[in-house]
């Protein structure tokens, strides 16, 4: 299966994202792919940097970004991972990402469960938790695990979405440098943001996509300077082994080719899943096993 996913900028308005990315979208799927996946809240800039009620507007075209994107993945008949701002009511927001299949009819969505609230990312100020839990999307191309960025972190996210059937791990994200951090401190962090999201495939031995943005955004408020997103999206096969990789700081559109069959191959060689002690993990379900 020919999969792509395009990392790119924001481009100051709404309007003219959207037209930068159908172009990339266009252009992926003359090149073949038949599964395009997008980054974390694509079509405006990270706006949780800061904390400022003016941003849920931007979650009043909730319908009217389903039938727009509706209609890109109907025209280019791909299966489309978008990541929206979802308004179910005034003061309940979420951060969805909606999956559409090769006719424009929407297969699913899912609604991010793991929410972060740090310095440049408050993302609970806007975001409700996903009510959804962790189900894979069937489409014509597979069943999709979608989670995004701040749920990349947890195994446990991952390891329920290979458990229901999921043949894709995806994570849309939007994760960054400050410019105040250190050379070796962010290298860390990227190193650590890469070799999470691999061991997911490793560990469950399935596929991973994972989409970030490039480019540097201001805060706002103006209390920070900013992020600075490092790219970095990348495809990985079942092994972990890096299928595309992009680099830190250029717009791409980043292909591979994904092939199921190589997933049984290597959960027959490392049968992980068969070697579960579930009888033995009930710790998992307390926030710290101190008693």
């Amino acid at each position: 299966m020919h999969v792509a996913l395009i990392q790119q900028k924001y481009y100051e308005t709404k309007e003219q994202t959207l037209l930068v990315t159908v172009k990339n979208i266009e252009e992926a799927t003359q090149n073949g792919a038949v599964l395009i996946v997008l980054q974390e809240l694509h079509q405006t800039e990270y706006f949780c940097q800061s904390e400022d009620t003016k941003f849920f507007t931007y979650a009043n075209d909730f319908e009217q970004d389903i039938a727009y994107w509706s209609q890109v993945a109907k025209d280019n008949k791909i299966v489309l991972v978008t990541s929206l701002f979802e308004k179910r009511t005034a003061g309940l927001y979420h951060n969805t990402a909606v999956v559409f299949e090769k006719d424009g009819s929407v297969a699913g969505k899912y609604r991010k469960m793991h929410i972060p609230d740090d310095p440049g990312f408050y993302e609970k100020f806007y975001f409700t938790p996903g009510d959804l839990g962790f189900e894979p999307i069937q489409t014509s191309v597979g069943k999709l695990g979608v989670l995004i960025c701040w749920d990349q972190w947890y195994p446990e996210a991952a390891r329920i979405m290979t458990l229901k059937g999921a043949e894709i791990l995806i994570y849309p994200t939007a994760i960054g440098w400050f410019e105040e951090d250190s050379h070796e401190e962010k290298q860390r962090q990227l190193e650590s943001w890469i070799t999470i999201q691999r061991s997911h495939a490793i560990a469950n031995a399935i596929p991973v996509i994972s989409c970030n943005r490039v480019g540097f955004e201001a805060d706002s408020s103006g209390v920070m300077s900013g992020t600075h997103f490092w790219g970095n999206s990348f495809i990985s096969g079942a092994q972990g082994e890096m299928l595309a990789h992009a680099t830190h700081q250029n717009e791409t559109i980043l292909h591979a080719n994904i092939i199921h069959e190589r997933t049984k191959e290597v959960r027959d060689i490392w049968p992980f899943l068969r070697d579960r002690r579930i009888e033995a993990y009930h710790c998992l379900l307390k926030r710290y096993c101190d008693n």
